[in-house]
């Protein structure tokens, strides 16, 4: 199998609850590629979004029960791992200014108050700027492709050990930018809105996860899987708010 082939199911696998074979290699080299993959990876999670915002229109389904469903199929399908990683990564922010206890408090996965006010506050943006299906798509993607920024080379991992040290810093920077410049110029494409909408919204949603990744790296010394899913949820609360 090909390194290309053990990214995608690295990615699949990870990102999803699609069933996948487990690769036969994870090094650097499969995991910045899973990365820059992520988006694709993440298409049926937008596509269950997406059909779950239409068929609530369909059925005349007041419009917030049915943001809510569909931002309930994308947390399912990918077994809530970025919500996780949201309201850890706000407890280890809240918790202290001492890097080791923040990445402790991180490391324990209860939630504390500061990261169930941050998960509750933040879904309800997402919940309630999510009006159309073409929106809940892009969003989606739009949030997982910044995972290649908040991986680039020169990010480094707060911890030794873990998702953060295995895909801190494994995509090139050229890599990662050629990324955010395909999503801008693909959502000038979404229909019904003005072609700049799609771009600004890609913009919006890199600069919330890029400040976010500032932050972390800055507090705790590096990034973790947890930062990784705490900037996926920011990027798509900013990209719904671009769009709605």
């Amino acid at each position: 199998m090909s390194r290309w082939g053990d990214s995608v199911r690295l990615a699949v696998g990870t990102l999803t609850t699609v069933p996948v074979l487990a690769p036969r290699v994870i090094d650097r080299r499969t995991a910045g590629g899973a990365m820059l993959l992520a988006p694709l990876a993440a298409v049926p999670l937008a596509l269950a979004a997406g059909l779950v915002v239409a068929g609530g229109q369909a059925l005349h389904l007041p419009s917030l029960a049915t943001a809510a469903l569909a931002v309930g199929a994308v947390a399912l399908g990918s077994r809530g791992l970025h919500l996780d990683g949201l309201a850890d990564t706000a407890d280890g922010l809240g918790a202290s200014y001492d890097r080791a206890k923040a990445l402790d408090v991180m490391r324990r996965g209860d939630s504390g108050p500061t990261g169930v006010a941050t998960l509750v506050l933040t879904l309800l943006v997402q919940v309630g700027a999510l009006h159309d299906a073409y929106q809940a798509f892009a969003a989606v993607l739009i949030g997982r492709c910044t995972l290649s920024m908040a991986c680039a080379r020169g990010v480094p991992s707060a911890r030794p050990e873990g998702l953060g040290a295995t895909v801190a810093g494994s995509v090139p920077r050229t890599a990662a930018l050629a990324v955010g410049l395909a999503a801008a110029g693909l959502s000038v494409l979404l229909p019904g809105l003005p072609w700049w909408r799609g771009p600004l919204a890609v913009v919006v949603a890199y600069a919330v996860a890029a400040l976010l990744l500032t932050r972390c790296t800055k507090r705790l010394g590096g990034i973790t899987g947890d930062v990784l899913g705490a900037g996926v949820e920011a990027a798509v609360a900013a990209a719904l708010l671009a769009l709605a």
